[in-house]
């Protein structure tokens, strides 16, 4: 299976009040998140972040990665200053990290970045694009499907806090017709 995750912001406590998330502590967050994540991937899962896992450096990128099942791939978001770290050992835990992907899965592409994008590769032409950054709730995906806009916040602010897999984002779009 295939699943995707964006601003997760592993021992971040101001993003608790920032985006009304809800946790007494990034200690309870950091470990809500853990678990979500690895009671839904397993580990020949793969995984794709589109950015923001922590902004608190290599040491505590280290330690949650570690814990995270999955194969995971990285699309850089603004906060992942981690990776510039000589410690962060970067090939232990991405197969790849990237600014853009471009994913196809039974012939529907994917447009991956972290930043939101008016209109993408294959806007026109029924590609899907996955982003985060926002830190959105679920409405904004109701609202964007409404619009008949193909563009999904995968972050965890937007998906009751657990990474979305390819399946039910393609089953989400599939109500498109129903507008």
């Amino acid at each position: 299976m295939i699943y995707f995750t964006s601003d997760l912001h592993f021992f971040h406590d101001k993003i608790i009040k920032h985006t009304n998330r809800p946790f007494f502590s990034c200690e309870e967050m950091n470990q809500k998140l853990i678990n979500n994540w690895n009671n839904k991937v397993k580990a020949i899962d793969e995984v794709y972040i589109l950015g923001d896992i922590t902004m608190k450096g290599a040491k505590y990128a280290t330690e949650v990665l570690s814990q995270l099942k999955g194969i995971k791939y990285l699309v850089r978001g603004n906060h992942d200053s981690f990776l510039e770290n000589s410690i962060f050992e970067k090939e232990r835990f991405f197969q790849w990290i990237k600014d853009y992907h471009e994913l196809t899965y039974q012939n529907t592409r994917f447009i991956l970045c972290h930043y939101p994008i008016l209109e993408w590769n294959g806007f026109y032409k029924g590609t899907f694009h996955l982003h985060g950054h926002q830190h959105n709730h679920e409405d904004y995906n109701y609202y964007n499907l409404q619009q008949k806009i193909r563009r999904y916040d995968v972050g965890v602010d937007a998906n009751w806090m657990k990474p979305v897999s390819i399946e039910d984002i393609l089953a989400f779009f599939q109500m498109m017709e129903e507008f």
